[in-house]
């Protein structure tokens, strides 16, 4: 361990839960706390369906970052709101397509630092950087990014369950437009977030676990996770629960499930 990863482990409480640690729970990773896991299965008692969807929130990623990478020929990423590293990031479903794939990561959190410095490799080819900035200042983070990123050509933007964390609609709103606007043409906004529309108990579960002590989360309506595509080319079949998002069986039964996305094309 360097001694910078040493300060940065430091800096984590395990003492409140934590929405990255409390996801990679549903998703059936290693990296949380009992902490964690108690506000984990508090929330599934109320809304069961919390781990669907942050299952289904990964096989999103991977199918929009496999059409931008496979179809659009996309080769460079800026995936902000990482969260702790699992099993097909950004930069693993990129790569395997495209080995040449740059990606970078962005969170602010110690905990995923730690683990995006030991996770987050690259392909000899391609490259997987990690910048610890704050959602909250779209300039820097741009700043940054351009560092290992080409802002002459298109990349693909991924903000998943990233801008719940604003509370402010409208900051949310003008973050979003701020990365877009340093985007060139061509480029991708692959987008998701939690919504309170189809499953019981969504709102009580979220209302409890903001008051955890955990970084709250605000569910919003597929109608203002839209309006974060204003000004782009909306890509079929729109902004939809996310397992009908081109999903990988067509004619599979699908269930909706509270989180909506869609992926947008600059143009």
């Amino acid at each position: 361990m360097t001694a910078d990863s040493y300060d940065q482990q430091q800096k984590i409480d395990t003492t409140v839960p934590h929405s990255a640690r409390i996801w990679n729970y549903w998703l059936g990773g290693r990296d949380h706390y009992l902490v964690d896991r108690d506000a984990g299965d508090a929330y599934v008692r109320l809304a069961p369906g919390i781990v669907d969807i942050a299952r289904s929130s990964r096989l999103f990623l991977r199918r929009a970052v496999r059409h931008l990478v496979g179809e659009v020929g996309i080769r460079q990423f800026l995936d902000i709101g990482t969260g702790l590293p699992t099993a097909d990031s950004t930069h693993e479903v990129a790569q395997l397509l495209a080995p040449e794939c740059r990606v970078v990561y962005v969170d602010n959190d110690p905990l995923v630092l730690v683990h995006a410095r030991a996770l987050l490799t690259s392909t000899p080819e391609g490259s997987t950087t990690y910048v610890e900035t704050d959602l909250h200042d779209p300039e820097a983070i741009v700043a940054e990014a351009a560092k290992t990123l080409d802002f002459d050509q298109p990349i693909g933007l991924i903000m998943l369950n990233a801008l719940g964390h604003v509370a402010d609609y409208a900051e949310a709103r003008s973050i979003a437009d701020r990365l877009v606007s340093a985007l060139p043409s061509g480029s991708h906004l692959v987008l998701a977030d939690g919504t309170n529309v189809l499953q019981s108990g969504m709102a009580e579960a979220q209302q409890q676990y903001n008051k955890s002590g955990a970084l709250p989360y605000v569910l919003r309506t597929p109608e203002e996770l839209t309006r974060y595509f204003d000004g782009l080319e909306l890509l079929e079949p729109g902004v939809v629960t996310l397992p009908l998002w081109r999903p990988d069986e067509p004619s599979a039964a699908l269930e909706p499930l509270d989180e909506a996305g869609g992926v947008g094309r600059k143009k």
